[in-house]
């Protein structure tokens, strides 16, 4: 019997979230019983069917934040290897008359969680990673209910238990599957089949993986789903649900773990969200605990110096000055960001615009850095050390711009594919808990920001964003997925923008480029970027390696006749293209998108 079946049977049968009551913890932000449609919103997923999830609600007459809330929760179900209610998210809200509002829904470490939580019995040897991963000692107190309540408390217009309801049909009524997730499903089968529900949720009885095309129900997630949907978010972070959550974990947790207590104490931590101009431009984005938004911010404002229209697109200068800023822009991320309510985090000594001038006089046209070191900004309370840093890779990022011009740029994540690959009430606990430093001094003794510490945040290389044109009007919310990979991703759109001025997909699908340490810089496979190599060498990037990992930007951008366009990174189409369900044949053969194990899908 599924771990949660006798609890839910002990419910009563739940109506349909659509119609279901709207909690007195969420009715506190009252709404309109009949809120007017705004026609020209646009919305955009990872996977195609979401975008009119999201602009239906908004048709309906929900916000954007609506939509995007919505969309999360849809996303929930269809890409299990990426995000969940198990997981959590970040979330920028650029209203029409230019204020941003953001929610850190960052899972949190258990109160138990001290500086040895990923060290060995010695007390000094760092814990295997994948070990660790794959334990209660990786799970977070998740986020994402949470963050859905209290952006839906202050923006949403429609009422709760209508945001639920797409995913709760999906989950309930079926939803065929993608190559993409056939391949996540088969590739990391040692993570999404890890549980004994996993494995009966997805996998057939041979062990393989479903086809593209097949039929998935989740009537243990639609569950959960209803229950949230009709009784509030309390019903996640108290009572059984919460206590049943909490065990769970710590049953597979080598040392005392999480407990109940963990979840009723989780809170949304609103953010001031950091702006800069670039080229007149306000670009607002996620600040600490994502050292993403810091690093975006960083490289745009030490590139603003450079005139890369008049370079273009094509020009290896224009991507050489690029990631000598990024190296320049990651070498402080890495050393200065965490937790603000841990950690002395100096932000605006780091985006202070004589400190990234003198940064981005570092920057030189014509040969690279020799060397990158974090630099001195002002405000430094405490002298830290690096730490090591670990890619996220269970992400993904969506976009819903209203036809009023609020703007929801979100990105929600379970860190790894399928998480912790633990699975209770129907969906994957995260495995957010190993984004921290391992180690929490660095080699030199001094402390690392991101070190792990209960009730923390772990950093996160999340990054939504919305940009303002120079009138201050909205004009572009964006985002990405891909772990280390989200800030140069983001950056590149908004550079392709502003300074290329191309369409939407053109935009999205410009041919990546970033340096990753030790002096390599990579490019993607196949596009005229890789054509740049020899130019690239020549600028003194000695290594420089082709890379076809999946990449995935989503954005939406104000057209010249003020009408919304939204849509994914072009190169993800084909992989979440639904193909008609097969007769018969082994699954998930061939569908590991090109990549090694533990290196998709972030």
């Amino acid at each position: 019997m599924h771990k949660m079946r006798r609890f839910f049977l002990s419910l009563a049968p739940l109506a349909l979230a659509a119609c279901a009551t709207v909690p007195a913890t969420v009715a506190e932000a009252p709404a309109p019983s009949a809120p007017a449609a705004i026609p020209g919103g646009a919305a955009a997923a990872n996977d195609p069917r979401v975008g009119p999830i999201g602009e239906a609600i908004m048709a309906r007459g929900g916000s954007a934040t609506d939509a995007a809330l919505a969309m999360m929760l849809a996303l929930a179900v269809l890409e299990p290897q990426s995000s969940g209610i198990g997981g959590g998210g970040l979330l920028v809200i650029g209203s029409p008359d230019g204020s941003v509002d953001s929610f850190d829904g960052r899972e949190v470490a258990p109160a138990a969680a001290t500086t040895g939580w990923f060290l060995e019995a010695d007390g000094s040897t760092p814990r295997n990673r994948m070990a660790a991963t794959l334990s209660g000692l990786s799970v977070g107190v998740p986020g994402a209910v949470a963050l859905v309540a209290e952006a839906h408390r202050q923006h949403g217009r429609l009422p709760w238990a209508d945001l639920f309801a797409p995913a709760i049909a999906l989950a309930r009524d079926g939803f065929a599957v993608t190559p993409r997730l056939s391949a996540s499903l088969a590739t990391f089968a040692s993570r999404g089949g890890r549980d004994a529900d996993g494995r009966a949720m997805f996998y057939k009885a041979d062990g393989s993986a479903p086809l593209p095309g097949e039929v998935i129900r989740l009537p243990a997630l639609a569950e959960s789903l209803q229950m949230i949907a009709a009784q509030g978010p309390d019903s996640f972070y108290h009572g059984a649900f919460a206590e049943g959550l909490a065990a769970e974990v710590a049953a597979d947790t080598p040392i005392p773990g999480m407990t109940a207590a963990d979840l009723a104490a989780y809170r949304v931590a609103e953010r001031d969200a950091p702006c800069v101009l670039y080229r007149l431009y306000k670009v607002c984005t996620m600040g600490p605990p994502s050292s993403g938004g810091v690093a975006l911010l960083a490289m745009l404002k030490q590139l603003e110096r450079f005139d890369l229209a008049a370079l273009g697109p094509r020009n290896p200068v224009t991507w050489h000055l690029f990631i000598e800023s990024q190296r320049l822009a990651y070498a402080d991320r890495e050393f200065y960001v965490g937790d603000p309510d841990h950690v002395p985090v100096p932000l605006a000594g780091l985006l202070d615009g004589g400190y990234l001038a003198s940064r981005a006089a570092l920057i030189d046209p014509a040969t690279t850095l020799a060397d990158v070191a974090p630099g001195q900004p002002q405000d430094v309370a405490v002298a830290l050390g690096a730490g090591q840093a670990w890619p996220e890779q269970g992400t993904t990022h969506f976009v819903a711009v209203g036809g009023d011009g609020e703007m929801a740029s979100l990105t929600a994540t379970v860190e790894g594919a399928f998480g912790s690959g633990l699975v209770y009430g129907g969906f994957y606990l995260n495995n957010e808990l190993t984004d921290f430093a391992f180690a929490p001094l660095a080699n030199d003794g001094r402390i690392v920001a991101n070190a792990v510490a209960g009730g923390k945040r772990p950093a996160s290389s999340m990054t939504p964003t919305v940009v303002y044109d120079p009138d201050g009007r909205p004009l572009f919310a964006v985002g990405a997925a891909g772990g280390a990979l989200i800030p140069p991703q983001t950056a590149r759109a908004i550079i392709a923008v502003v300074d290329f001025g191309l369409p939407l997909e053109d935009a999205l699908g410009l041919p990546f480029v970033m340096a990753v340490g030790g002096g390599t810089v990579l490019v993607e496979k196949g596009t005229w970027m890789e054509g740049l190599t020899a130019d690239l060498q020549r600028l003194g990037h000695a290594r420089v390696q082709p890379f076809d990992q999946l990449l995935r930007t989503t954005g939406a951008l104000r057209q010249a006749d003020g009408t919304w366009r939204a849509a994914m990174d072009p190169r993800l189409a084909e992989l979440v293209r639904i193909p008609p369900a097969p007769a018969s044949g082994p699954a998930g053969e061939g569908q590991s998108e090109g990549l090694g194990p533990d290196t998709a899908h972030r």
